[in-house]
C-alpha cells in the first residue's frame, strides 16, 4: 500500500520543481557580472545584484502537530497572531518542538515510507512587494535548504513540493505574482519518506535553514552550463570545454564566453558562440595559464553572457574557473598529473545557537582554521553544503570530497542496513540525489571526488547512482565506502581501520587508490596515535587520503546562571538518544581549536625535519608548489632553556626536495651551557626546528608556525641543583608524637601519619604544603576514548572503586636520613585480585623527600589500566605551575607531536581544557621538574626519578571530573589537585575507532618508580 500523502511516498519526489542545473547567480548586465568576477570566491556578495531578491530575514511562523492540522485558508491569507522568526533557522533552536540527537537510530518506528501522523509541521508566511511584474520575464523562487518536505504557495496558488533537505529546489512562480504585495507561504514537515535516507549523525532539527531568494530573469536565460578542463601530457596546455543550455531556443540568440584574470582584468579568451536548439559549446586550447591546486589555488573567472538578436546582453553570470585535471592512472589518484595525498577532515554544518542554519561567516571561519592547520581536503559529511562553500574552497585551496545527501544508517538497528539501498523501488529517490548534487556543483575546481553517500549498505541503487554520476561527470572519481571491494566505485575506502590494518593494506595494495574516509574519532580528549597513522600513510603510495572524524563538536549552547554551557543528546528529554556521541570534533562548539586539532596540524605539516649528527635536513612534503615565504628557525637548548638560535630563509624546495643545514655550532654552544651547570643530574640538550611564515596567509599571520620538530641530541652528565635547599649534612631530628612522625629538616618540617603511612605534612614557616597526601592511583577521570575499555574491562573489575588498606608502617633513623617504610594493598571490592604496594620514603636533612614506590600484582587481572601514579592535593593559594617538560599545551603519551621540551609556566586554571563533557585533561608529559608555588614563590617541588612524569595540576578533582557531565557543573575545589603519573595510558580513539596502540598501554603489572619532593622557597 502506498500513502496518498506526498510526504510518505518515495516514488513521489517533487511536483512543480524545476529541473536541476548549475548553481548560478544571474546578473542583468555584463558590467555587473564583471564586477562579481572580481570578488573572491565569485558570487559571495550575490545580494548586490538587482536580479536577486533576498528573502531571508523576518517570517511569520506557527508550529502545528501535523500537516493535516494546518488550516488550508492560511495558504491564501496572513494568519493572525503568528510568531516572528528569522530565516534561515531551525525551529527547534528557536524553542519550538524538541531537539533530539541520535547517531543512527530513527526517532520514530521504522516502517518506510511512512512517518508518524504526529509530524511537526511549520507554517511560514511573508509578503514580497513587487513594484511591477514584467510578462516578458520569469521569476524563480529558490530554496537552498529546507528539511525535510515542503510545499510552496504564492497568493494561494499551489506551486509544488520538494524533498531532499540539503539540495537546491526552484519553482517558477511567474504566473502567480502580481504587482504590489504577494503572499508567500511555505509549509514544512519535519519527517517524510526522505527522512529514511537522511539519517545522518546529527541533531534532528528542521525548518528553512538555508537562504531563500526570488530570481528575476529574462524569458530566455542561461538555464545550465558545464565546464571541464583537461591537462595535456605536455602539462602546459589546457583544453577548456564549456557547454551552455538556454531556457528556450530563440533564433538569433548567441552566448558570449569570456575567461578573465580577476586580478588585473586581463581577457584570456573571448568568443561569441551561436546557438542551435538553445545550446552552444566552446572548445579551446589555452597555454600560459596557471593551474589550480590546493597549495596555490589560482582562479580565473568565466563570464557567460546571453546576447539577443539585437546584440544586447540580456543576462550574464560569473563563475570561478580553476584549471585543473583529476584522473586515476595505474591505480594512483593524480591532480594535474601529479601524485598527491589528501590530509582531510569530515565536516558537518553546525552552529551552537542555530544548528545547521549556519552563517557563511562561520563556514569561512571553519575553512580558514583548516588551512591554518595544514588540512588540504574536506569531506562534506554527509550532504551537499551551502553553494558558497564550494566557491570558498575554490578560492582558498581545499580539495573537496563532495558527498551527496544520503544515509540510511538506522536500518542497521533492524538488522538490514542495505534494505532501501538494494530495493529498486527506491532507485529513483537515490539517483535523483546524486543527479541534483552533481548538476549543481560540478563546475567547481575544488571538487576532486564525488561521494555517493554514507553508511547506507550496498545494493543496486548504489550502482545506479554511480552510473548516473559518471554520465553527468566522467572527469572525477567516485567514492562510496560501503562498496567495500570497490566493485563499482573508483576508489576503495574504509573507516576506522587500525594502524596495523592500514599497513596491511599498503603491503597488499588494491588496484584502485585507497582512502581512509573516517578515522581518528575526535570525541572528547583525543584522538591519540595520529603520528603512527601518518607514518603508515606516508609509507605507502597506495594510501592517498585520510579524513579525521570530525570537525566540530555539535554542542548546543545554553545559559546556566550566566555561564555558557553546551548540551548534547538526552539533555532535552529526547529518547532515544546517543548522548554525547555528537561531541566528537577537532574544534569546540565555539570554534576554538582543541589540542587534537593542534596535534593533527603538526602531524600533517608540509615540511619535515630530520637530524643526523650535526646535520639538519628539511624536506618539502608539498605536492605541487615550491616552498615560499618561509623561514627556518633553529634553536639549541640546554635543560629546556634556549642558549643559541639561527634563522635562515628556506630555499624554494620543490615537492619532495630536501636541503641540509649545518647546526654543529648551535649544538656545541648548547653542550657548553649544559656542562656549565652544577649539582648532580643529567641535563638534556635539544635542537628545535620551526618553519615560520613570513607572509600572512589564509587564516594565518606573519610568524605562524607551519611545522616544527624537536630532537634530543644527548644527555650531558653535568647536573644542576635547581630545587631544594642547602643543608645536605645538617642535623636531622625525628620524633614520634602520638600517631604522627615529625621530622625536622633545615627546609621544612615533614609529617607522616603512622596509622596509614601517609605524608601529611611539609610545613614551611607554619604553612603546610600538603592538603591531601600523595597516594598511589590507578584510575583517573574517564575520557571518552577509553569508554570501551571502561565498559569491557574496568567497570566489571571495579577499577574505579579501588580501596587501599595499610598493612604496616615502620620507620627508622639512619645517619643521613629518616626512612619510612609503608606496605599496603590496593584492591577492588568483591573480587580476588589486587596490588601489594610499598612506599619507601627517605627524608634527608635538607628537606628533600625521596620516594620509591612499587607494586606486585596478585590475582587474575593483568590487562590495561588508566595509569600508575600518585594523586595528592596542595593548598589552593598555590596557583603557579613551573615545569621542565613538554609544553606549552596539553599533551599525552600518544599525542605530543605539537609539544616541545622547555621551561614552561602556567596555572591550574590555564591547564584546564574546556571539553564539553568534563574528563581527564591538562596533562603535560616528559616532566623532569615541577614547582607549585604561591605569589611569594613558596611551595612544593617535585623531581622526577628514572621516569619522566606525566603531570596534571587542576582546580578540579578526578572525582568531580568523572561526575560532571557538563562544563557548568564544575566548581573549583578548595584545594589544587595534583596528579603525578609514572605511566599513563595513551588516548587512542576508541570512542569509535582505534584502541590505544601497544606501545602506549599501561598494564596491571609489577612496577617500581622513583621521585623526590621538596619545599621550594624563593631562590631555592
Amino acid at each position: 500500500m502506498t500513502s496518498q500523502h506526498p510526504w510518505e511516498n518515495q516514488a513521489d519526489l517533487s511536483w512543480g520543481r524545476l529541473p536541476a542545473h548549475a548553481h548560478v547567480i544571474p546578473y542583468p548586465s555584463h558590467a555587473e557580472a564583471l564586477e562579481a568576477a572580481a570578488v573572491p570566491g565569485l558570487g559571495i556578495g550575490r545580494h548586490r545584484t538587482s536580479g536577486y531578491l533576498d528573502l531571508t530575514g523576518a517570517w511569520h511562523f506557527r508550529l502545528y502537530s501535523a500537516r493535516q492540522r494546518v488550516p488550508q485558508d492560511l495558504t491564501r491569507r496572513l494568519g493572525a497572531g503568528l510568531d516572528t522568526v528569522t530565516v534561515p533557522h531551525m525551529w527547534q533552536f528557536d524553542g519550538y518542538g524538541r531537539l533530539q540527537y541520535t547517531d543512527e537510530g530513527y526517532p520514530f518506528p521504522v516502517d518506510p515510507p511512512y512517518v508518524p501522523t504526529g509530524n511537526p509541521t511549520g507554517l511560514y508566511q511573508r509578503t514580497i512587494h513587487l513594484d511591477s511584474v514584467d510578462d516578458a520575464r520569469v521569476r524563480v523562487l529558490r530554496f537552498e535548504g529546507v528539511e525535510s518536505y515542503f510545499e510552496v504557495y504564492v497568493n494561494g496558488v499551489y506551486q509544488g513540493f520538494s524533498k531532499g533537505s540539503r539540495l537546491t529546489a526552484e519553482f517558477d512562480v511567474t504566473d502567480a505574482l502580481v504587482p504590489g504585495d504577494n503572499l508567500l507561504v511555505v509549509i514544512v514537515c519535519q519527517y517524510s519518506d526522505a527522512t529514511y535516507i537522511e539519517d545522518q549523525d546529527m541533531w534532528w532539527a528542521c525548518g528553512i535553514f538555508r537562504d531563500v531568494a526570488l530570481l528575476d530573469r529574462p524569458a530566455t536565460h542561461l538555464r545550465d552550463f558545464h565546464l571541464t578542463t583537461h591537462m595535456r601530457p605536455d602539462r602546459s596546455t589546457a583544453d577548456l570545454a564549456v557547454d551552455v543550455e538556454l531556457s528556450t531556443p530563440v533564433p538569433g540568440t548567441a552566448v558570449r564566453c569570456e575567461v578573465l584574470d580577476p586580478v588585473d582584468g586581463t581577457v584570456l579568451l573571448a568568443r561569441t558562440l551561436g546557438t542551435q536548439d538553445g545550446r552552444a559549446r566552446l572548445d579551446e586550447a589555452l597555454t600560459g595559464i596557471t593551474w589550480w591546486n590546493p597549495e596555490a589555488p589560482r582562479l580565473y573567472a568565466l563570464v557567460l553572457s546571453v546576447i539577443d538578436a539585437d546584440d544586447s546582453v540580456t543576462e550574464a553570470i560569473a563563475h570561478p574557473l580553476g584549471f585543473r585535471d583529476v584522473r586515476i592512472e595505474n591505480g594512483r589518484l593524480l591532480l594535474n598529473r601529479r601524485y598527491l595525498k589528501m590530509h582531510g577532515v569530515n565536516r558537518h554544518d553546525h552552529d551552537p545557537d542555530r544548528g545547521r542554519a549556519i552563517s557563511i561567516d562561520l563556514v569561512r571561519r571553519d575553512l580558514e582554521l583548516m588551512k591554518a592547520h595544514n588540512i588540504n581536503a574536506v569531506r562534506t559529511s554527509h550532504y551537499p553544503n551551502d553553494p558558497r562553500f564550494y566557491a570558498m574552497c575554490d578560492e582558498i585551496g581545499l580539495m573537496v570530497m563532495a558527498e551527496t545527501d544520503l544515509e540510511s544508517h538506522g536500518f542497521e538497528n533492524v538488522g538490514d542496513l542495505s534494505r532501501l539501498t538494494d530495493d529498486p523501488v527506491w532507485q529513483d529517490a537515490y539517483v535523483e540525489r546524486i543527479e541534483r548534487h552533481v548538476l549543481a556543483q560540478r563546475n567547481h575546481a575544488s571538487i576532486v571526488m564525488w561521494s555517493l553517500g554514507n553508511e547506507s549498505g550496498y545494493g543496486c541503487n548504489i550502482a545506479a547512482m554511480y552510473e548516473r554520476c559518471k554520465q553527468l561527470d566522467p572527469t572525477r572519481p567516485v567514492h562510496y565506502e560501503e562498496d567495500r571491494n570497490a566493485d563499482v566505485v573508483d576508489v576503495i575506502s574504509t573507516m576506522y581501520s587500525r594502524v596495523s590494518q592500514m599497513n596491511d593494506f599498503g603491503e597488499y595494495p588494491h588496484p584502485k587508490p585507497r582512502i581512509l574516509c573516517e578515522y581518528g574519532h575526535a570525541m572528547g580528549n583525543g584522538p591519540g596515535g595520529l603520528s603512527e597513522y601518518q607514518e603508515v600513510v606516508d609509507r605507502w603510495d597506495h594510501i592517498q587520503g585520510h579524513f579525521i572524524w570530525e570537525w566540530i563538536d555539535h554542542g548546543v549552547r545554553v545559559d546556566v546562571d550566566g555561564r555558557q554551557s553546551y548540551r548534547y543528546g538526552g539533555d532535552f528529554g529526547d529518547v532515544p538518544n546517543n548522548a554525547n556521541f555528537c561531541i566528537d570534533g577537532l574544534v569546540f562548539p565555539w570554534r576554538e581549536p582543541s589540542p587534537g586539532l593542534t596535534e593533527y596540524g603538526f602531524v600533517i605539516a608540509p615540511l619535515r625535519f630530520a637530524l643526523d649528527g650535526d646535520a639538519l635536513t628539511v624536506t618539502s612534503r608539498y605536492w605541487f608548489e615550491p616552498v615560499h615565504d618561509t623561514d627556518i628557525l633553529v634553536q639549541a637548548s640546554a635543560d629546556g632553556v634556549v642558549v643559541a638560535e639561527h634563522t635562515i630563509t628556506c630555499p624554494a624546495l620543490e615537492p619532495g626536495q630536501s636541503t641540509t643545514l649545518a647546526v654543529n655550532d648551535l649544538i656545541s654552544r648548547a653542550r657548553t651551557a649544559a656542562c656549565e651547570q652544577v649539582g648532580g643530574r643529567s641535563v638534556p640538550v635539544h635542537l628545535t626546528a620551526r618553519a615560520l611564515r613570513t607572509r600572512a596567509g589564509v587564516g594565518t599571520e606573519v610568524g605562524h608556525v607551519l611545522a616544527q620538530s624537536q630532537f634530543l641530541v644527548e644527555e650531558v652528565a653535568s647536573p644542576a641543583a635547581v630545587l631544594g635547599a642547602p643543608g645536605e649534612h645538617a642535623p636531622l631530628r625525628a620524633e614520634d608524637v602520638g600517631s604522627e612522625l615529625r621530622i625536622t629538616t633545615t627546609a621544612a618540617e615533614v609529617i607522616f601519619d603512622l596509622v596509614d603511612g601517609s605524608l601529611t605534612g611539609l610545613v614551611v614557616d607554619g604553612d603546610n604544603l600538603v592538603e591531601s597526601p600523595p597516594r598511589l592511583a590507578f584510575w583517573h577521570a574517564l575520557i571518552d576514548n577509553h569508554a570501551q575499555e571502561s565498559t569491557d574491562l574496568w567497570e566489571p573489575r571495579f577499577l574505579h572503586l579501588l580501596q587501599e588498606s595499610t598493612r604496616s608502617v615502620e620507620w627508622r633513623q639512619e645517619a643521613d636520613h629518616v626512612c619510612v617504610d609503608v606496605r599496603s594493598t590496593i584492591a577492588p571490592p568483591a573480587l580476588g585480585f589486587g596490588m601489594r604496594c610499598r612506599y619507601l620514603w627517605q627524608v634527608r636533612p635538607n628537606g628533600r623527600i625521596a620516594l620509591t614506590v612499587s607494586g606486585e600484582p596478585y590475582g587474575d587481572y593483568d590487562d590495561i589500566i588508566p595509569r600508575i601514579g600518585l594523586r595528592m592535593a596542595v593548598p589552593d593559594r598555590i596557583h603557579r605551575v613551573t615545569y621542565r617538560g613538554l609544553g606549552p599545551g596539553e599533551n599525552y603519551p600518544d599525542s605530543r607531536r605539537a609539544a616541545l621540551y622547555g621551561v614552561w609556566t602556567t596555572t591550574p586554571a590555564d591547564m584546564v581544557t574546556p571539553y564539553v563533557v568534563p574528563q581527564d585533561m591538562g596533562c603535560r608529559t616528559g616532566v623532569r621538574t615541577l614547582e607549585l608555588t604561591d605569589e611569594q614563590g613558596m611551595g612544593l617541588g617535585v623531581i622526577a626519578g628514572d621516569t619522566d612524569l606525566c603531570a596534571r595540576v587542576l582546580p578540579y578533582s578526578d572525582a568531580q571530573l568523572d561526575r560532571a557531565r557538563h562544563l557548568d557543573e564544575l566548581t573549583p575545589e578548595p584545594t589544587t589537585e595534583v596528579n603525578l603519573d609514572f605511566e599513563l595510558l595513551g588516548l587512542g580513539s576508541n570512542s569509535w575507532g582505534s584502541e590505544v596502540l601497544d606501545s602506549y598501554r599501561v598494564r596491571w603489572r609489577a612496577f617500581e618508580h622513583h621521585l623526590t619532593f621538596c619545599a621550594v622557597t624563593r631562590g631555592h
